[in-house]
């Protein structure tokens, strides 16, 4: 199993921007170092706590500083940009970062965008495939281009000058293009059925029950058999809230603090989701009633914290509940305390993954 990262960030509304910037920043930086194979940072536009509101332009940031580390955009919410935009600027990172580009899509989930951008009470997953197509017939096309939809239209062919390169959208460096991953947030969804028949591979959500994650694979493997390629659990993603210390006490503490940035992400979601009809998401079971939803309940069954051995052991476990998977993404959070939060990551890599990728070897090797 590999190890990644995965941040959608949620830092405390008062804390200074250029801190929480220069943390997140840090982390993967660090991820690097350690040598996490992928990293994806989320954006949004309108909400405070979630402050990354371009992962296009976090990444750039970062891509000359990094060696070896694939980097996502995690996601690029399709709606909410014009397409031709999102084509040409993920062909000049992908340039920039010499084909380490993973391209993450989604309709995206913040209502606050949607308003803002105009496109709440439209089909935003209309509105996500038309874009999305109309990406890939770029690369894949000639200029002046001849796109046209029902939410966009694109052309150059009143302006093309060939022969000095005016009117022509740049292609990324990987052919046809880089790598596509779509986030997976609902039960049995039929959004990762679709993905793989296109040759995409799912990111399974870190604020998921297990029952949910596990109803993904099912889903992945009839998209594959459609699409006529195998269903490799390699190119299956995990997202998970973990968090190591090399004290158990220590763990629990800042893992369970009420104040802490595991509960505070945690709380910061069950808002919004509650708010927005889709408390379902926290459900340990379809009929569970909605009372029974609560903030502790969510961050009992979604936090894994411990020693580098527990924390190991928590996640076979989770890994027997839902079935074999390739990567496990670290679902960063806010580094409150900034020494816990990078020690957490350096154990993960160092002592919690060695411990995992062995003993899942020797069931394997039982296996056989």
């Amino acid at each position: 199993m590999d190890l990644g990262f995965f941040t959608m960030p949620i830092h405390p509304l008062d804390k200074d921007w250029r801190l929480s910037l220069q943390e997140d920043r840090e982390a993967f930086l660090l991820a690097d170092e350690l040598g996490f194979t992928e990293a994806y940072v989320g954006e949004h536009v309108t909400d405070q706590a979630e402050n990354i509101t371009s992962c296009i332009a976090f990444i750039a940031w970062i891509a000359a500083a990094t060696k070896t580390i694939r980097l996502g955009t995690g996601t690029i919410n399709m709606p909410n940009t014009h397409p031709a935009a999102i084509a040409a600027s993920l062909a000049m990172l992908d340039h920039m970062l010499d084909g380490r580009l993973i391209f993450g899509i989604s309709p995206g989930g913040l209502l606050s965008d949607a308003e803002l951008f105009g496109n709440l009470d439209a089909d935003r997953n209309a509105m996500f495939l038309e874009s999305i197509n109309q990406v890939l017939d770029i690369w894949a096309g000639e200029a002046p281009y001849n796109i046209a939809g029902k939410y966009w239209s694109i052309s150059t062919r009143r302006t093309l000058i060939s022969e000095i390169g005016q009117g022509i959208i740049a292609r990324p460096l990987q052919r046809p293009h880089p790598p596509i991953v779509v986030t997976a947030v609902a039960p049995f969804s039929k959004g990762v059925t679709e993905a793989a028949a296109r040759g995409w591979d799912p990111i399974s959500a870190n604020f998921l029950m297990p029952a949910w994650v596990k109803s993904h694979w099912p889903k992945y493997v009839e998209g594959c058999e459609r699409g006529g390629r195998p269903a490799e659990p390699a190119n299956w993603r995990v997202a998970k809230s973990v968090f190591v210390a090399s004290d158990a006490a220590t763990a629990k503490a800042y893992a369970t603090d009420p104040d802490g940035p595991y509960v505070h992400y945690y709380r910061s979601l069950f808002t919004k989701l509650k708010k927005n009809g889709r408390i379902q998401l926290f459900k340990a079971r379809r009929d569970q009633p909605d009372d029974e939803v609560t903030l502790e309940m969510i961050c009992d069954k979604l936090i894994i914290h411990g020693t580098p051995e527990s924390v190991a052991d928590q996640l076979l476990a989770f890994q027997d509940e839902v079935g074999r998977f390739g990567t496990l993404l670290y679902a960063g959070k806010d580094w409150k305390d900034r020494e816990l939060g990078r020690q957490s990551m350096i154990l993960m890599a160092e002592k919690v993954m060695p411990r995992v990728n062995a003993s899942s070897s020797g069931r394997s090797d039982a296996a056989e």
